[in-house]
């Protein structure tokens, strides 16, 4: 490897975007239709496709997909639904916004995903919903998770933010289900800048979910209109559904290539620093990102740093919600959740995307295993 491919930066992520779909977005702009227009419509069309049939909406973001799923799923005030406490914290806001309260039950320590199997002793007569993660890609058990929503009554919202490209059951995520979230974030496996959709049951839901994503309104062809709902704005841009073209194009490719990049990592990981890997599942998995938790005596600020000198980016995804001090004035506290704490305090996110070399698998790994040996610092909870 040559010196200046060994001390270029290397984030932790990075899109992979073509020129064939810059130019496309150069045409969009000048078509003068940049709003949601025609290019909406046939990204929805090829998504649809691609979720084998179902309904798909597109949205401004995953977290607007979720807070309309909560609202066709008529969640709110004095409703419970039960979710997991390691994910993005828009996880659990869109359960405060729409009037309900969070309920959290800790991951399995394996999978870092909702522990399916301590679900039941948290539903009350007040929970409406259940709202697992995908962490990393790694899809939360279908089969389990829908028997248990079927038999107590309840609406499942999938917040599949990171699982595009995932599959179950040998279909893609969000090709069965109830109400399926997914991002197109710049950091995901494949993007519209920002941006996300909702696939959903029937058109009637899809109607309804036109309705919340631009301010209720409804036209109708004598030029008047009407408002039934109180609607947000959460509409994709013409420009981003561009990109999301082009992207979804090539979602299998990049998919393979994150599967390889993993398989790579999980090849040349030093097993004896005591770090946990995650889940070694090529079967379910996107590989959306490759997370390691850090032993305990490594302070994870100091492990950032010393990466970054070293020209490695790294991510923490994701610190535990309910230690927030939104939730915490809710009544959470530590010790509530052990998993989602140990894992949330120690997490951290190698580089992982497409356009990596093979080799930059193994300058993170040379570079994990130097840092981590060298410093052993102290107990986590010590000051970084």
């Amino acid at each position: 490897m040559s010196k200046a491919k060994s001390t270029e930066y290397l984030p932790f992520t990075r899109p992979s975007i073509d020129e064939e779909t810059i130019a496309g977005v150069a045409e969009v702009l000048r078509s003068g239709w940049i709003t949601s227009g025609p290019k909406v419509a046939e990204f929805e069309e090829r998504l649809s496709e691609y979720f084998q049939g179902r309904p798909v909406r597109l949205l401004s973001s995953a977290t607007g997909a979720m807070e309309i799923a909560l609202a066709l799923a008529d969640v709110g005030t004095g409703d419970e639904v039960i979710t997991t406490p390691l994910s993005w914290v828009a996880t659990a806001n869109v359960i405060v916004r729409a009037g309900a309260r969070p309920v959290f039950v800790d991951v399995d320590a394996r999978t870092r995903n909702i522990d399916l199997s301590r679900i039941e002793a948290a539903v009350t007569p007040v929970t409406r919903a259940l709202l697992p993660v995908d962490l990393a890609g790694l899809p939360v058990d279908r089969d389990r998770l829908y028997e248990l929503a079927n038999r107590r009554g309840l609406r499942v919202i999938e917040d599949a933010a990171q699982s595009v490209g995932a599959r179950w059951g040998g279909k893609p995520i969000g090709a069965q289900g109830d109400l399926v979230s997914i991002s197109f974030h710049a950091n995901k496996n494949m993007t519209t800048a920002e941006g996300g959709c909702l696939v959903l049951n029937d058109e009637d839901e899809a109607r309804r979910c036109v309705l919340w994503r631009l301010q209720g309104v409804e036209r109708f062809a004598d030029g008047d209109l009407d408002v039934t709902l109180p609607g947000g704005k959460h509409n994709l841009t013409d420009i981003a559904a561009r990109i999301g073209l082009g992207q979804l194009d090539r979602l299998e490719e990049f998919t393979e290539r994150r599967c390889t990049l993993a398989r790579r990592y999980f090849r040349l990981f030093d097993r004896s620093l005591g770090c946990e890997l995650p889940l070694e599942d090529f079967e379910h998995s996107n590989w959306h990102m490759f997370q390691i938790v850090l032993p305990a005596t490594v302070l994870r600020g100091r492990f950032i740093r010393a990466m970054h000198e070293l020209g490695i980016g790294i991510g923490v995804h994701y610190p535990a919600i309910h230690l927030l001090s939104l939730y915490r004035d809710m009544g959470f506290k530590p010790g509530d959740f052990p998993n989602a704490e140990r894992i949330g305090a120690g997490i951290v996110t190698l580089p992982l995307f497409p356009a990596m070399r093979d080799t930059d698998v193994e300058r993170v790994c040379e570079a994990v295993s130097k840092v981590v040996r060298k410093e052993i610092w102290a107990p986590r909870g010590m000051s970084a």
